[in-house]
């Protein structure tokens, strides 16, 4: 097996004494070299979350085999389980209207290696961030939405998602709501980005109704997409201060910084395999 590949476990279970022994004695016993191991416990619902990493190098069970090896453990201790590869890269698609920040800040992150991850497209209702696409050689697609054919655009984005393998799709400030058909095809694979005023100040110009209210700390909040609009699981939080001293420029400029900071971190983790979401919470390891 390839010396620098890894696999990683996601698990979730009732807590019972021994999970942890028998998850490491199994990586044990099969010659496996543990890199990394986070675990957490939520005891209200009295859940067993933990995130496990090991080396592949002497690793006894070939790779396509691993999951079946573990079938007899999940049944006895009623886990799910999710194995990921560290040598696979998720396939993106990064969906954007017109601002530019965060799709610019992400194509910049992957150029520099700082996101391992494969964009296959980008997609968006307009035109506007085409030459940042090429900037990147990237593949660019224009589905221009109106009220009459999103229906039907919506179709032919998930054709194209499909087409391309995508298993990951990045909201990087696209201004369209997505049908409850396109987000149920993609579970917990759709990451967003926008302001934490929600739902104090929702529609156009938050910024502006910020500025008018003298607000002083502006948020910005990154999620999973699901049906219940901006109410998945959130993945990641920031804030910044502000005061009477700040011009509404600045809380566009911060607030547009929050918004990559956040957004980039969230699919940091999610890439990783650092995240498990139950009850529409998430646990993020480190």
């Amino acid at each position: 097996m390839d010396k620098t590949t890894s696999a990683i476990l996601l698990i979730s279970a009732p807590d019972k004494e021994g999970l942890v022994f028998t998850i490491t004695e199994y990586i044990f016993q099969n010659k496996g070299n543990i890199l990394h191991a986070e675990q957490h416990i939520d005891p209200v619902n009295n859940i067993f979350f933990m995130r496990i990493e090991w080396d592949l190098s002497h690793f006894l069970i070939q790779k396509e085999n691993i999951l079946s090896s573990l079938q007899s453990i999940k049944k006895h201790w009623n886990m799910d389980l999710k194995l990921y590869f560290s040598d696979s890269l998720i396939k993106t698609a990064v969906f954007v209207s017109r601002d530019d920040h965060c799709l610019h800040d992400l194509l910049y992150k992957i150029k520099n290696s700082e996101l391992a991850m494969d964009v296959q497209l980008i997609v968006s209702n307009h035109q506007d961030n085409e030459t940042i696409a090429g900037y990147y050689q990237t593949p660019f697609y224009f589905f221009p939405m109106f009220r009459e054919n999103k229906k039907e655009q919506e179709q032919a984005q998930m054709k194209l998602l499909t087409d391309h393998g995508v298993e990951l799709i990045i909201l990087a400030r696209y201004m369209q709501i997505l049908t409850p058909g396109f987000v149920r095809a993609y579970p917990q694979q759709i990451i967003n980005v926008h302001h934490s005023f929600l739902p104090a100040f929702i529609g156009a110009n938050p910024y502006k109704q910020a500025y008018d209210r003298g607000v002083k700390v502006l948020g910005s909040t990154a999620h999973y997409v699901t049906e219940a609009l901006d109410d998945g699981p959130i993945i990641a939080q920031q804030v910044v201060n502000i005061n009477h001293k700040d011009s509404l420029q600045n809380y566009i400029e911060k607030g547009k910084e929050l918004e990559k900071q956040v957004l980039s971190f969230a699919i940091k983790k999610h890439i990783e395999r650092k995240i498990l979401v139950y009850q529409n919470k998430t646990v993020v390891f480190d």
